[in-house]
């Protein structure tokens, strides 16, 4: 089967297109946006929307694509992977909590669930451009810090997968039910700080760095 993402064709307007469906995804839902709002909103004629993205899916597809790369890009500019592994985790964890509380993290996930009945490719390439892409990520900075001798891990992946289980304690099923959405910040920082702490208990290397203790973050 062909990927969606080989019919997307980029242009002068496609990021105006992007921000366009954005908007109306996250407000109408997927079922709810139609073509022609998506056009007004995007400032463009139909004629040239249906030339960059000829399905809604695929459209609504680049629309979490674009926004998760954008995700990384600025985790990578924003936090040297080399740092000592509580201070890039601590990063990593922040990063999680304020994607799965945004209203974008919110809406993408409301839209998946929803549609994952007529539409499954949905929900596939949501969670291969978001968690997915977080997962390698994750994976990534763990074998590096393993061959800096900062950790100790025999198994990357599931290392990755309880890392971001951990980012996700109590908060997270909280937004997923709508019982609150917005956080403090000591709740978010009681948060990250459980899951660094956590993990670096299982996984710091015995009296190296990473086990090293350090005053809580603000």
């Amino acid at each position: 089967m062909n990927k969606p993402s080989l019919a997307v064709r980029r242009g002068r307007k496609y990021d105006q297109v992007i921000e366009g469906a954005r908007s109306v995804f996250l407000s109408a839902g997927f079922e709810g946006a139609s073509v022609d709002e998506i056009a007004r909103v995007a400032g463009v004629s139909k004629a040239t929307l249906y030339s960059y993205f000829p399905d809604k899916r695929l459209l609504f597809i680049e629309v979490v694509r674009a926004e998760c790369q954008r995700q990384v890009d600025e985790a990578h500019r924003a936090v040297a992977f080399d740092a000592p592994p509580r201070d890039v985790l601590r990063f990593g964890a922040r990063r999680v909590i304020e994607f799965y509380t945004s209203d974008f993290g919110r809406g993408v996930h409301r839209i998946c669930v929803a549609e994952a009945e007529r539409f499954p490719e949905l929900g596939r390439e949501f969670y291969e451009s978001g968690p997915a892409m977080a997962r390698r990520q994750v994976c990534d900075f763990l074998a590096a810090a393993c061959a800096a001798g900062h950790l100790e891990i025999d198994d990357l992946s599931l290392a990755a997968d309880q890392f971001l289980a951990l980012c996700q304690a109590d908060l997270h099923d909280r937004v997923i039910c709508g019982t609150q959405t917005e956080f403090t910040e000591p709740e978010i920082v009681r948060v990250v700080e459980g899951a660094v702490e956590t993990f670096l208990a299982r996984y710091g290397r015995k009296g190296g760095a990473a086990a090293m203790p350090r005053s809580r973050a603000g």
